[in-house]
């Protein structure tokens, strides 16, 4: 029997996203019916369903339809992944600083994952005028918000003095809270800490983290750290880096495992 839900039965924005975990082919029907009636949570979250094919057929131009619709109602989340679409090219044609004018509107409603994708522009001069310090305290805003990400970008500005007065023991405290928090290149930078401090078990069980959590582009950087490092079990693990990343990439991964 096919999942119905009346007029009087819309759900709010929480259960919904609860409901996506235990059934996303269901959900994506409450959702549907939600965002019909207005309910912003769920017009954010179709958008979202829609991008990643979740329990509904993937669909990036519609997708970007509906963060616009919430963005437009006042959802920060929507507006950063307005920014995200721009910023990739999905649904759109990419457009750094359409892109960069979407996070810097979510930021400054104080949202977090804004905050640092809108960093991410200012540090590198995507769509945006390059801008350090911006940068710096979007992150530092961010990261007090206990965004995991940002915590370990923060911890990179603090351990190289860059904008900032350097602080090599709040970087460190720093990339272990990014690490706890769940960021695969928190955990590295912090692996690398006890590694230099001779704590190498402890390294060792934050790297095989990193190596389970780590996108491709990671993989393809940490690979390399791996191979130039001093202790021969951390070294070690470079190989199981290589097998990951030529799981995930493409031929040039393959003839790199091949090659090691």
């Amino acid at each position: 029997m096919s999942f119905q839900l009346r007029r009087e039965e819309v759900l709010d924005g929480e259960q919904l996203r609860a409901m996506l975990e235990q059934s996303p082919a269901r959900a994506a029907q409450a959702i549907l019916l939600a965002a019909g009636e207005g309910v912003l949570d769920a017009q954010a979250l179709l958008g979202q369903i829609l991008l990643d094919g979740l329990g509904i057929e993937r669909d990036q131009a519609l997708a970007l339809r509906w963060f616009t619709i919430a963005a437009k109602g006042g959802h920060p989340m929507a507006r950063n992944m307005l920014g995200r679409c721009c910023e990739h090219g999905w649904g759109c044609e990419a457009d750094a600083r359409a892109a960069a004018g979407h996070y810097r509107q979510a930021a400054e409603a104080g949202l977090d994952w804004a905050l640092y994708n809108y960093a991410n522009l200012l540090a590198t001069g995507r769509g945006v005028a390059e801008n350090q310090a911006l940068a710096l305290n979007c992150y530092r805003r961010a990261a007090a918000m206990g965004h995991a990400k940002s915590m370990n970008l923060l911890g990179r500005y603090l351990e190289e003095g860059c904008h900032c007065p350097r602080d090599v023991a709040a970087a460190c405290d720093w990339y272990r809270r990014s690490a706890e928090g769940g960021d695969f290149r928190g955990q590295f930078s912090h692996a690398a800490v006890l590694a230099d401090a001779g704590r190498i078990d402890e390294a060792l069980a934050w790297l095989n983290k990193a190596l389970e959590g780590g996108n491709l582009n990671f993989l393809r950087v940490a690979r390399g750290a791996l191979l130039q490092a001093a202790h021969p079990q951390i070294r070690g693990l470079a190989l199981a880096y290589h097998q990951r990343a030529a799981e995930l990439g493409d031929e040039t991964d393959r003839e790199a495992l091949a090659q090691l």
